[in-house]
């Protein structure tokens, strides 16, 4: 399986007979291959890289590592040969005359890659930013390229590209490595390939965030052997209780991980927390050789250790769109919280694998193989149900008591951490609770606390935000004091924000509305980016306002502030522009459902989490924001069956006939060929088509439907 090791490994290859030798050592020396090697050679031999060394490493290495990840020679021969129709005089028949038919498909596959990357990703030229046409090209790119293992060779190919981007100006550096987080990295996360993600992700942080990324280095640098103790002891911990418990030591295997960096990054931005408040940073996880194993560990973790229940997901038995099946859950073992993850063996595979675990470990059929191909005490404000799961721990749950270091004892709930006895003493001392000892000993914040325990908080002089630990307190006092926190936190947020959208609206420069806010004593400032009427009011008054003054009659003749509404992808924009896209930016990425702001650029909307430092910055440039939102649109959900001749090119055709259609797919699944040359095509997706009849009639007009069903409603099958 492709490792770290593996990755060092191929790093410091840097000549033709050592890149030969480690492909070797991946797959079996056969007459196909090494024919493969020495044509790649010879049409390769007087290219060079930017770093000087002999282009034909750079396909030797990426066929090593496609070899190490499918064991597919098909595929690693199109590796060794996927520039050498674009980049020398070799056409695409000699390809087929040469390596067969299933080779040149590959290679041509690998070949259109380019030809689009080409027509959609703007000038490398311009200072556009290049979110906005790597998306349409990774949507592109999606819905023509027919065969996924295509994509799994191009995916090995820009790692390999990622790995070597030192040679390359600082320019063309941030340029691929921008392309590589935005287009490369979800599509690895679609096919399910998590190692490949990761590391494609890790590396384009590195050259996209280097400040942040060296913070977070910094930091597991010098925490790296308190981490390793930790994680040794608890996995230790761990097989004890397994073996105690009739596990032999051969079922199962255990093995720990740092969280890798951009996803700690993208979570710190998502959530507005520091390092050391990402809950999952140390993980485990539990390999075993059969689901209702799975389920036993699962259940005696739980038993015996401390779980975070809000954060317990259960993958096996619901799995996700890629494949991926794995229980996940969080608990608390001493002074740290710890993510455990429980898989089967083959699991783990499709996991780290994904589509190229069934070719890798499998053979024949397509081993019901889902893609996922396109594409989110204050109780006051609390409701009835808020309340009394706010209260519910502190009325029903047993007691203990722990003490101040000057003897004062705290009665709080079984199950309470530090961070509720620091909101015990008083809320000031939560707010600003920064470290503590208990019993004398550095420990977290979010420590478990014992009877007869002894606590001492050491607080700062600021009110420390901590938004993604709301969960991790047990006492309603600390619960309903963070959450203040929070809120008061987007609320400043908001308030900012307000400013920069009013001022793009009306055309102004934000201090002059900010002065207005000030002189108007403008009720509800912080209700602007998230309340439509409220907004419009605010634009009525204003404009209200300055005209009765007669020098900006002529403005107000000029200027007319109609709000307009677009929806795109799921999100509802006002503005009295005109707009044609919104993107998300890969610094935080925001779910749906998430708190969210936008800044308007050139007619597109770049939408951010409301934590994210980067947009925060972006308020304190006054950068133009809009009016943003996520618009619940109903879509039904349909399975299809059609047919489609074995033609070159028919899905591809029929997969961008269905998105003119407006049809997102959520799976697809080929059938086996029968003697009259027809490839059944079944697909999971969803419309905002209700009539099941219209839609037979839109989608017959390219394919013959075979079987159309509404799956989210059982008594409209037709």
């Amino acid at each position: 399986m492709l490792s770290h090791v593996h990755i060092e490994k191929v790093k410091h290859i840097h000549d033709v007979d050592s890149a030969s030798k480690h492909l070797f050592s991946q797959m079996r020396e056969s007459e196909k291959l090494l024919e493969a090697l020495e044509y790649s050679k010879e049409a390769h031999k007087t290219q060079f890289r930017k770093s000087g060394e002999p282009y034909i490493i750079h396909p030797i290495l990426v066929a090593s590592i496609v070899a190490v990840i499918t064991n597919d020679e098909d595929m690693a021969i199109a590796a060794l040969l996927h520039d050498v129709v674009e980049d020398t005089p070799i056409s695409i028949h000699e390809i087929l005359d040469i390596f067969g038919e299933e080779v040149a498909h590959l290679v041509e596959g690998l070949t259109k890659i380019d030809s689009i990357r080409d027509t959609e990703l703007i000038s490398s030229s311009s200072n556009e930013k290049l979110i906005v046409s790597a998306l349409s090209f990774r949507k592109m790119l999606l819905a023509s390229t027919e065969d996924v293992r295509v994509l799994v060779v191009k995916l090995c190919d820009r790692l390999h590209n990622m790995m070597t981007l030192d040679a390359l100006p600082e320019h063309k550096q941030l340029r691929i490595a921008e392309e590589t987080l935005v287009v490369y990295a979800p599509i690895a996360h679609r096919l399910g390939i998590s190692y490949l993600k990761n590391i494609l992700e890790d590396l384009s942080f590195s050259y996209l965030f280097k400040e942040e990324k060296h913070h977070i280095d910094n930091y597991i640098d010098s925490n790296y052997h308190s981490m390793e103790l930790k994680l040794n002891e608890f996995r230790e911990s761990i097989a004890t209780l397994l073996v105690k418990n009739g596990f032999c030591e051969d079922d199962f295997e255990i093995i720990s991980r740092v969280k890798h960096r951009y996803s700690i990054y993208l979570k710190m931005q998502r959530k507005g927390v520091s390092i050391d408040e990402v809950l999952d940073l140390l993980a485990i996880r539990i390999l075993t050789t059969d689901a209702v194993r799975c389920y036993s560990i699962l259940g005696l973790i739980h038993l015996h250790f401390q779980p975070l229940s809000s954060r317990f997901k259960d993958y096996i038995a619901v799995a996700k769109d890629n494949g991926y099946r794995t229980i996940h859950t969080t608990v608390f073992h001493n002074t740290a919280i710890f993510e455990v993850q429980i898989r089967t063996y083959e699991m783990h595979q499709t996991a780290e694998l994904g589509v190229a675990a069934h070719w890798k470990y499998k053979s024949g059929g397509n081993n019901d193989i889902k893609l996922d191909w396109l594409h989110n005490l204050q109780y006051q404000n609390e409701s009835v149900e808020d309340f009394y799961s706010l209260i519910k721990n502190d009325l029903y749950s047993e007691d203990i008591s722990v003490f101040s270091p000057k003897g004062d004892a705290y009665t709080l709930p079984r199950g309470a951490v530090v961070l509720d006895f620091a909101y015990a003493v008083h809320s000031q001392v939560g707010n600003m609770a920064e470290s503590c000892l208990v019993n004398k000993t550095k420990s977290s914040l979010l420590r478990e606390l014992n009877n007869g325990d002894i606590v001492k908080i050491n607080t700062t002089d600021e009110i420390l935000t901590r938004c993604s630990w709301i969960d991790a307190v047990k006492t309603s006092k600390a619960t309903s004091n963070m959450r203040l926190n929070c809120n008061a936190r987007i609320r400043d947020i908001n308030a900012k924000s307000s400013v920069l959208i009013v001022a793009t609206v009306m055309g102004l420069k934000p201090s002059r509305i900010e002065e207005w806010f000030e002189n108007n004593d403008c009720d509800g400032r912080s209700n602007i980016p998230c309340d439509i009427e409220h907004f419009r009011g605010v634009i009525g008054k204003y404009t209200a306002d300055i005209s009765k003054n007669s020098r900006f009659k002529g403005f107000l003749s000029r200027h007319r502030f109609k709000l307009k509404s677009k929806i795109i992808s799921g999100l509802e924009v006002f503005s009295t522009m005109g707009i044609n896209d919104v993107v998300f930016d890969y610094c935080c990425h925001p779910k749906s459902g998430d708190e969210i702001m936008a800044f308007v650029e050139k007619s597109k909307v770049h939408v951010h989490h409301k934590m994210c430092a980067h947009a925060n910055k972006k308020i304190e440039n006054n950068d133009p924001m809009v009016f943003i939102r996520w618009k619940k649109e109903h879509n039904y959900k349909y399975n299809l069956i059609a047919s489609l001749h074995n033609e070159k090119g028919a899905l591809a055709q029929f997969l961008t006939y269905l998105v003119k259609l407006n049809i997102d797919i959520s799976s697809i699944e080929l059938g086996k060929d029968t003697a009259d040359y027809v490839k059944y095509c079944e697909l999971s997706f969803e419309t905002k088509e209700a009539d099941i009849n219209a839609l037979r009639v839109k989608i017959g007009n390219k394919i013959k439907v075979i079987h159309l069903i509404r799956t989210d409603d059982a008594y409209r099958q037709l």
